[in-house]
């Protein structure tokens, strides 16, 4: 039986490798030598021709030789390529390197004649490969070959090339992969599982080419790999430790504003800090390492728990305040309509508007738009009243105006008072001027009459103040005392001078001094009792 697109065929093919054409260019059977019924209507031709041009990405020289054993190695063989690699991560770019050249394959498999098998073929071989007289192509793995496959339609360096070409494949991928890992950016871990499945899939692939090499560049990047997903899980527990640290913060300030008194809470500002909370916890939710699941409901449960309790309490401390609000517009509406009624009495209803005034301010707060509302209308309730009063007293200030004048005139007038040194007839001048005085008559505003009377009282007090002293001085006791301590001051100067003298004639300047001293001291005494 023919192979009827010219494809080669494989002893088997691997699980998880894909295969490298789209249609049907490897199989797990061998295909049986075409029939010379089937070969007598086909033209020799070169039917890789076509699959050539579309082959995969030309595989740097690097990946043939003898594959480094090291993560170094590896760095090297990754940064010796110029190859545009697949999409990083892409576990299939051998699929995807088939799948291109699939429709060149089939293509040229349709417009160009298909080739008549050889009858008899010399064995090819290279470093990593050969094909012996029967077609069959293997790969040499240390020092023991392994059959991979054959390729009936085609000659001896066209089935080595196929193989060679499945291990460029290979190679290309495993070069993408390290080159992942030098730029960095992708997770180490799933790195590693790519790689692991890329050592199941080089691990007996039916390709031509250094597999030993290409294992040990495995085996370093899985090495280098493990190392660094160990170091990814330590780094991904510490910021998990550290989001639900910062989680746990956020649930206790808002199990701390729940847990306060509802009637010390400023509700304004517990709002605002209750929202912010809960920003603070969505945006933690988005940037933040995602928490254990058990560990994120418990915390998500105690933020809630605590949301609504602060949320009851509140809507419960504005329907008290709404119901104590109701309570106290009522009751200041009613009143300002008692304030609203003293209209009519004028000044005379001001008491009655005052014990109003406390009965408002002990009717508590209805609500700053409401308050303010009544109470503009409470006061000008006041104003009406207090108004009156104001007409009246400028009425009456007007009337005072003369008055006010004469009693500046008497005070005027009062000044001589002062200067009079006979005390009779200074009484005898204030009290005439303070009988004028009470004959001008009430003045107002009454703080003018105030000021006016205490000028006046206190001329009248400092005349007191000397009639005092005249009646101390002419009291007959008191003249009697003086005139006794008058003479003892007299005789007791007299005989200090005496002592002076005697002191001078002896020459005793200490007792001399001493004389003098109590000599001046008696004379103060005599003359502070007007002796």
């Amino acid at each position: 039986m023919t192979n009827s697109d010219h494809t080669p065929i494989e002893d088997t093919t691997p699980d998880g490798i894909d295969a490298p054409e789209t249609n049907d260019a490897a199989s797990s059977e061998v295909t049986p030598a075409p029939s010379h019924e089937a070969d007598a209507a086909v033209e020799p031709t070169e039917p890789e021709a076509a699959e050539e041009g579309a082959a995969a990405p030309e595989v740097d020289d690097a990946v043939e030789a003898d594959a480094p054993a090291s993560e170094d190695a590896a760095v090297e063989v990754a940064d010796a390529s110029q190859t545009d690699a697949p999409a990083p991560g892409d576990a299939v770019a051998s699929e995807d390197a088939a799948a291109e050249s699939a429709p060149a394959d089939a293509a040229a498999a349709e417009e160009a004649p298909q080739a008549e098998p050889a009858s008899a073929s010399e064995p090819v071989s290279s470093e990593w490969g050969r094909v012996d007289e029967n077609g069959s192509v293997s790969v040499r793995e240390g020092d023991e070959w392994r059959v991979v496959g054959e390729y009936p339609d085609g000659t001896p360096e066209e089935a080595l090339a196929y193989f060679e070409r499945k291990f460029d494949d290979l190679a290309l991928r495993v070069r993408t992969l390290a080159q992942r890992r030098l730029r960095g950016g992708a997770s180490a871990g799933d790195l590693r599982g790519q790689a692991k499945k890329l050592k199941d899939e080089v691990t007996g692939a039916d390709v031509v080419g250094d597999l030993a090499g290409l294992n040990d560049l495995l085996d370093a990047l899985m090495a280098s790999l493990t190392e660094a997903s160990a170091e990814e899980a330590a780094a991904h527990r510490a910021a998990v430790d550290e989001a639900v640290a910062q989680r746990t913060a956020i649930v206790e300030r808002v199990e701390a504003l729940a847990a306060r008194d509802p009637k010390s809470i400023q509700w304004k500002q517990a709002t605002t800090e209750l929202n912010a909370a809960f920003e603070e916890w969505q945006a933690h939710q988005q940037s933040a390492p995602r928490l254990p699941k058990a560990t994120g409901q418990a915390l998500w449960k105690r933020f809630r728990d605590a949301r609504a309790t602060v949320e009851r309490a509140r809507r419960a401390f504005f329907a008290e305040l709404d119901e104590t609000h109701k309570s106290a517009r009522d009751a200041k509406t009613r009143i300002l309509e008692k304030a609203e009624a003293l209209a009519s009495k004028g000044e005379d209803g001001i008491p009655a508007y005052r014990a109003l005034l406390d009965e408002w301010k002990a009717a508590g707060r209805a609500g700053r738009k409401v308050d303010d509302a009544l109470w503009a209308r409470f006061k000008a309730a006041g104003d009406a009243l207090y108004g009156a009063r104001a007409e009246r007293d400028a009425a009456e200030q007007a009337e005072s105006a003369p008055r006010i004048e004469a009693r500046k005139a008497l005070l005027e007038e009062a000044k001589v008072v002062a200067d009079t040194a006979d005390v009779k007839k200074a009484r005898q001048l204030l009290s005439g001027i303070q009988r004028r005085w009470d004959e001008v008559g009430r003045i107002f505003p009454r703080d003018v009459e105030r000021g006016l009377d205490d000028q006046i009282r206190r001329i009248e007090n400092d005349l007191r103040s000397r009639e005092e002293v005249e009646w101390k001085r002419n009291n007959p006791e008191t003249k009697a005392r003086a005139n006794d301590a008058t003479r003892q001051l007299e005789e007791a100067i007299e005989k200090l001078e005496k002592e002076i003298a005697d002191a001078q004639a002896k020459g005793d300047t200490k007792a001399e001094q001493a004389a003098k001293d109590a000599l001046d001291a008696r004379r103060l005494w005599l003359k502070a009792i007007g002796g």
